[in-house]
């Protein structure tokens, strides 16, 4: 039986110069997609380019078919997103796109390779008149649907597919911006109380604006009166996409108890040509010194039966001295 459908889909995406290849498959069919010119490939890591609305660019991607045999692929538009963990992808093949993979159009929907012959495409991009400002990512998808073999032996369709990045900025205001929605604090002890305990932070981070940006966080963790009692390192946070964002988790060891902790997070943003003031959220956790607890309690019992036994002795001389 054959299973119409998509079992999985290899999606690379180029985070250097060298362009983006897909590992090869069962067919053992492998090609490459990078930013190209009419001339062939011109360097760039990704496709970044700037324009008005209502503006129509046009640029290229190299796909080289690497393998023995001609290769037809489909290739396309699409938009990208960040993952939970703030990593760049792209939308599934079946999702349509709405921004801007959608203002990308090329000649034809699919294009044969010789073998071992790179094909440089052009596509074109046509900025909506109502366009938002600020940054929109994409990428230009060459894909193959190849038929394969599942582990219950049934035969599958799997979309495998490679890509080249490109960001576009639309003219117009922009607003760089980045918050913390939430933060997150769980505090364990140690069962040796000399060792402290461990903080856990979670906070998340999204960008609100309309650029795409980078940044580091700090955690800063503090006790009564504002004591420091620890700081992590700068943490670099990966590209967030307008509307991305990620959920960062520390764990910070050796946090002594004192009753209450604080910690407050602070993220600096960057955009790749300015610094930006930095967004803080601080939140608090109850952090008992049970040792110490125990111990004044320990203390304070003492002190009470020491106290009772003195009265009791004291009561009892006076009865004897009445008795007398």
């Amino acid at each position: 039986m054959f299973v119409r459908g998509v079992l999985a889909a290899a999606l690379v995406l180029i985070l250097s110069p060298v362009p983006a290849q897909a590992a090869p498959g069962d067919s053992g069919v492998r090609w490459s997609v990078q930013p190209s010119s009419a001339k062939g490939p011109d360097g760039r890591d990704f496709i970044i380019r700037r324009a008005a609305p209502g503006e129509r660019l046009t640029d290229y991607v190299g796909i080289t078919n690497l393998t023995a045999g001609p290769q037809t692929f489909t290739v396309y538009g699409t938009d990208a997103y960040n993952t939970d963990d703030g990593s760049f992808a792209l939308l599934p093949a079946a999702d349509r796109a709405t921004d801007l993979g959608s203002w990308i159009a090329l000649g034809e929907k699919t294009y044969t390779v010789p073998p071992n012959t790179r094909l440089d495409v052009p596509f074109a991009v046509t900025v909506p008149a109502n366009a938002t400002p600020g940054d929109h990512a994409g990428g230009v998808v060459a894909s193959i649907a190849e038929e394969q073999t599942d582990a219950n032996g049934q035969k599958v369709l799997v979309d495998r597919r490679v890509a080249a990045r490109v960001y576009l900025t639309v003219a117009g205001a922009t607003t760089p911006q980045v918050t913390i929605d939430t933060v997150r604090l769980e505090y364990s002890q140690a069962t040796n109380p000399a060792d402290g305990g461990e903080m856990t932070v979670s906070y998340l981070v999204r960008n609100t604006g309309n650029l795409r940006l980078g940044g580091n966080g700090t955690v800063r963790v503090t006790g009564p009166f504002g004591w420091e009692l620890a700081r992590t390192d700068a943490m670099e946070l990966p590209e967030l996409l307008p509307g991305g964002s990620i959920t960062v988790t520390e764990k910070i060891t050796g946090v002594q108890p004192t009753v209450r902790l604080s910690a407050e997070v602070s993220v600096v943003p960057a955009s790749f040509d300015q610094q930006l003031p930095a967004a803080s959220r601080s939140t608090g956790v109850w952090a008992w010194p049970w040792a110490l607890v125990g111990l004044l309690g320990a203390a304070l019992l003492y002190l009470i039966v020491r106290l009772v036994r003195r009265r009791v002795r004291a009561r009892r001389a006076a009865r004897l001295v009445i008795d007398r």
